[in-house]
């Protein structure tokens, strides 16, 4: 899952191509060190200080953005105007309406005590081969 890739835990490797010399997911990791580089870099000093010790691969700091950011980034992938059109929203179990527009969208809130406000599993931390 996204959780997992962020933080540098996803249990696929990538495929090689015949003439290629490293997997899609080498490449995944070399463009995540260079934007969590540029996120520490950025950092206070005190944080960066808290970091240093992590810096080959940024896992910390990665674990750290992901449990700051992990509702940010939910709603980004299912409430944005841009994904519309996107087949991730499916007819819901109890009738033929969308989800679309009920996760997170519009007027529904964490605090209103709405159904559908969290992301639909919180097995971010099972291991991937349990789930």
């Amino acid at each position: 899952d996204i959780g997992d890739i962020i933080r540098g835990k996803d249990l696929y490797r990538g495929n090689k191509k015949k003439i290629k010399t490293e997997t899609e997911r080498d490449k995944l990791d070399k463009n995540f060190k260079k934007y969590f580089q540029q996120i520490h870099d950025k950092l206070e000093q005190a944080a960066k200080e808290h970091y240093n010790y992590d810096t080959e691969n940024y896992f910390q700091l990665r674990e750290d953005w992901w449990t700051a950011n992990r509702s940010t980034v939910w709603k980004a992938l299912t409430c944005d105007h841009r994904l519309g059109g996107y087949s991730y929203f499916r007819p819901t179990c109890n009738g033929e309406k969308r989800t679309k527009g009920y996760c997170r969208c519009g007027d529904d809130k964490p605090d209103d005590d709405k159904a559908n406000v969290d992301p639909p599993t919180f097995f971010d931390y099972v291991p991937q081969y349990l789930r």
